[in-house]
C-alpha cells in the first residue's frame, strides 16, 4: 500500500469519519432519520473542505453536497450474521496499491418485502484488518454508481452497527467508493455474489458532475 502524502491529515479524515458513524450508532435507535440527516450534512461539509476528500481539488469550491435518495425507513433492516464454516480468501488487484487480500467470513441474512436475501461479509486483510460489505443492485449505472456501493468499511470508520444479531443494514447510508468521484483512486468493487436482484433506491446516488 502506498504511503499517503500527508499521514496526519489522512488520520484526521479517518478519525472524523469514525466519529460521524459513532454519532449515527448513538442516534439510530430513537430517530434514525434525524441521524441520517445530520450524517449527510456533516459528510457533505467534510467532502467539500478536507484535503483528503475524494472530490478532486479543482471541484471542491463548486461542491454542493452528494445527491441522496430521500430517507426511507423500509431500508433500515436488522439482519443476522451467519459465520462461514470454511473461510475462503481471494485477491483484488488495486492498480498502484497492488493486491488486496480479502476473506469471505460469512453471510448477512435478511428479508425484504417477504423475499429472503443474503449478502456476503468480507474481512479486508492488512494491519488490523476490517469488515467490508459492498453490494450492487439494479440501480447501478442508471441512478447509482456502476461499480456498486458500500455499507461497511470499518478500516475507514464506516460501521453502522456490526454485531451477530442484530446486524444493522441501513441502506440509507449506502455510499459510493472514492473511485466514483475521481479515477485517481483505486477501490475494491463489489464481488458479483453481492449483486442484489432488485433496486435499492436508498443512500447515495451518482456523484454530481
Amino acid at each position: 500500500m502506498s504511503t499517503p502524502s500527508d499521514a496526519l491529515t489522512l488520520a484526521h479524515w479517518r478519525r472524523t469519519v469514525a466519529e460521524l458513524y459513532a454519532a449515527v450508532r448513538a442516534g439510530q435507535s430513537h430517530d434514525p432519520a434525524a441521524a441520517s440527516a445530520t450524517f449527510r450534512t456533516s459528510r457533505d461539509a467534510l467532502f467539500g473542505a478536507h484535503p483528503d476528500s475524494p472530490v478532486p481539488p479543482d471541484r471542491r469550491s463548486r461542491w454542493r453536497g452528494a445527491d441522496w435518495f430521500p430517507y426511507d425507513p423500509r431500508w433500515r433492516i436488522e439482519a443476522a450474521f451467519e459465520a462461514a464454516t470454511v473461510v475462503t480468501t481471494f485477491d483484488i488487484p488495486l492498480a498502484a496499491d497492488g493486491l488486496l487480500r480479502c476473506a469471505r467470513i460469512g453471510t448477512v441474512r435478511f428479508t425484504f418485502e417477504d423475499t429472503p436475501t443474503r449478502l456476503a461479509l468480507y474481512w479486508l486483510a492488512g494491519y488490523g484488518g476490517g469488515l467490508w460489505l459492498p453490494f450492487g443492485d439494479t440501480t447501478n449505472r442508471t441512478t447509482t454508481y456502476g461499480g456498486g456501493r458500500y455499507l461497511y468499511d470499518t478500516i475507514k470508520g464506516a460501521d453502522l452497527g456490526a454485531a451477530a444479531t442484530p446486524f444493522v443494514l441501513d441502506f440509507n447510508f449506502a455510499y459510493n467508493p472514492s473511485c466514483a468521484y475521481d479515477d485517481r483512486w483505486s477501490c475494491p468493487l463489489s464481488p458479483l455474489e453481492n449483486r442484489l436482484p432488485f433496486a435499492v433506491p436508498a443512500g447515495e446516488r451518482l456523484p454530481p458532475p
